[in-house]
């Protein structure tokens, strides 16, 4: 008897309309366990080399893992991956909701998606039943709209539905997919692949729960978490002021990317803070399912020039910065309006604000004028500018939509050299609100992650460095991480924090869990209880070590496509930006990472993996991770 999971995969061929279940052995689940690990199994073996990002050959896969749909906090997270459209690269996104559990209660553990369907369609999943239905009349329909739609014809009010918006039938690259209108699985343009397939949405509705092998156990450590919060201020904070609880320390840290990353502190900073929120336009907390935790925003404006509906959530603190500080806006409620427009059409907010930010830079330098721009006066600090570009990207309209719908490192090449030294991008990714010239594990994460700059695919250096929380610092020991370095360094163990935490959050994006509850520092849980718990969920006599394992083994088979693909070391790089000193105020003004150190720490990091010195898998990390056929497939 299987715990915790299903047992099945759904395949869905699109262009013959064809369904089908696939029933993994034990054995599967063990060594890929769920999310992007299991969805590399799919790609590396199905996916030709050099295949069209958007043509038929490209494969999407939607995991969910084995410990998906537990009674715990920080559970119900789903991943999709394929070969991404903005990078040629790998492909990856995460993202949050009821979504997750609800497709393990329709009966299955992820689904793969093949080829094209000739017109329109979506899936729906009803306690294991699985059916393609016409999508025509969902065309150009708001995220919200196509939901309510979906639902009614299928007969299920409460089916959670995952979908792609108006954006990315328009060919916006950095679309999204969308669930609840507000959860977004938003970075490496995985909802311009979706859609590029002819599949709008998948809905699923289900009440079969799997078995849980140890039910008693799971009881004891999920009624640590109400147990522990109010204990761990970072973890409450963050329940009761969103992720935007970190706008003002990061602005004290001088790390709130100001004016497209020019600066590390905002002036306006406190009138776009979590707490200025919670003040002011916050409706109420929303959640995932079975999380105490709370931290997702529902926001509403009823009065005035600008009005929000709250069923597209809230602003979190990425959203905040980009569309916020990023551009030099302190409006709170036009960045909330820029949240809803983002989620209506179904795009990455992270890219979105980075690339209007970026524009606004350009502006500002005379690369581009008012020719270019359509006479908007596209200067830092202009919110009326921000959301007209906004409406021109998701619309692919305008004199600025149908560029910057490509993203900046697309818009760069129109514009010239001189745009290009305005980028912040890593294999066309924008950077993320999380500056590596003052957390300097980040410059190395930022340029080796597989899909490109990411805030989410390591831990961060204020948890382990001197004078850090003598809990995170006990919890780090249990990843042999026991020496904190100096603030602001990158020295030797610096790059060993880097790739260690590295690979405990591939395990997380691996097992589905959010990095905000299950984590190695700060978070309510640590590695003693994630281990507790899977073993409490499978029944398998799981070890810390089997874990890490099975992180380090996503992490090498994302390598090894992109390694197929052509990237290698002269890929692991960071914008020319990011080498030049900060400007304005605080502690990161006149900062800048060195590119020596940064060489020497790329050179270490490599060594660390096992990884050839230019950045490349081995056989031999294959054969220790039991995955040789891996290397058989790339050519090793």
């Amino acid at each position: 008897m299987s715990y915790g999971y299903t047992g099945k995969i759904l395949h869905v061929d699109l262009t013959h309309h064809k369904l089908e279940v696939e029933e993994p052995p034990e054995a599967f689940y063990r060594k890929y366990m769920g999310g992007s690990a299991m969805g590399m199994y799919y790609i590396l073996r199905d996916v030709p080399p050099k295949a069209d990002p958007l043509g038929t050959e490209n494969v999407l896969t939607i995991m969910l893992s084995v410990t998906t749909g537990a009674a715990i906090s920080g559970q119900s997270r789903v991943n999709i991956n394929a070969k991404s459209p903005m990078s040629g690269a790998i492909g990856d996104s995460q993202g949050g909701g009821f979504f997750p559990a609800e497709l393990k209660f329709a009966g299955f553990d992820g689904i793969v998606v093949r080829g094209k369907s000739q017109k329109p369609v979506y899936l729906s999943i009803v306690n294991g039943k699985a059916e393609l239905h016409d999508a025509a009349h969902l065309v150009g329909k708001l995220t919200g709209e196509a939901e309510t739609i979906i639902r009614q014809e299928i007969g299920e009010p409460k089916a959670e539905v995952l979908q792609v918006g108006p954006a990315a039938e328009k060919g916006v690259l950095f679309s999204s997919v969308v669930s609840m209108s507000n959860r977004n699985n938003g970075r490496t343009g995985m909802g311009l692949v979706m859609a590029s397939k002819n599949l709008r949405a998948i809905a699923v509705r289900g009440t079969q729960k799997p078995a849980i092998f140890d039910p008693k156990k799971l009881a004891e450590i999920n009624k640590l978490g109400p147990k522990w919060m109010p204990e761990n201020p970072d973890v409450d904070g963050l329940g009761k002021y969103g992720t935007a609880s970190v706008v003002m320390p990061q602005n004290a840290w001088g790390t709130l990317p100001t004016r497209n990353y020019n600066e590390g502190q905002f002036e306006l900073c406190e009138q776009i803070s979590g707490e200025t929120m919670y003040d002011t336009i916050l409706k109420e907390r929303d959640t995932c399912y079975a999380c105490v935790v709370r931290c997702k925003r529902v926001v509403e404006v009823k009065e005035g020039a600008l009005t929000v509906d709250p069923h597209y959530g809230g602003p979190e603190y990425e959203t905040i910065s980009t569309f916020g500080s990023y551009c030099g806006i302190g409006d709170l409620v036009a960045i909330s309006k820029a949240n809803e427009i983002c989620n209506q059409y179904g795009v990455d907010s992270i890219t979105c604000g980075a690339t209007i930010a970026f524009a606004m830079e350009c502006f500002e330098k005379g690369i581009i004028g008012l020719e270019q721009t359509g006479g908007v006066e596209l200067k830092f600090g202009n919110a009326q500018a921000m959301l007209d570009v906004l409406e021109q990207i998701v619309t692919v309209s305008g004199k600025l939509g149908p560029i910057l719908a490509q993203g900046s490192a697309r818009a760069a090449k129109v514009w010239g050299p001189a745009a290009e030294e305005c980028l912040i991008t890593v294999k066309n990714e924008e950077a993320p609100a999380h500056m590596p010239q003052a957390k300097k594990s980040l410059a190395v994460i930022y340029a080796v992650n597989p899909f490109g700059a990411d805030h989410q695919s390591s831990e961060h250096d204020p948890m382990y460095e001197a004078g850090t929380s003598e809990l995170y610092l006990k919890r780090l020991a249990e990843l042999d991480l026991k020496d904190p370095p100096p603030e602001g360094s990158l020295n030797a163990e610096k790059v060993r924090f880097a790739a260690y935490s590295q690979i405990f959050y591939s395990i997380l994006d691996t097992l589905e869990l959010c990095q905000f509850v299950w984590g190695p520092a700060w978070t309510l849980y640590g590695p003693t209880e994630l281990v507790d718990m899977v073993k409490a969920v499978t029944g398998w006599d799981v070890s810390l070590y089997e874990l890490m394992k099975v992180g380090e083994r996503r992490i090498n088979m994302m390598r090894a496509f992109n390694m197929r693909e052509g990237f290698s070391r002269k890929d692991d790089t960071l914008p020319k930006k990011f080498f030049k000193p900060l400007v304005g105020t605080g502690p990161t003004a006149g900062v800048a990472i060195d590119k020596e150190e940064f060489e020497k720490a790329l050179d270490l990091y490599y060594q660390i993996m096992g990884w050839t010195n230019d950045g490349l898998p081995t056989r031999a990390n294959f054969v220790d991770l039991g995955v040789e056929w891996v290397a058989d497939r790339v050519g090793l």
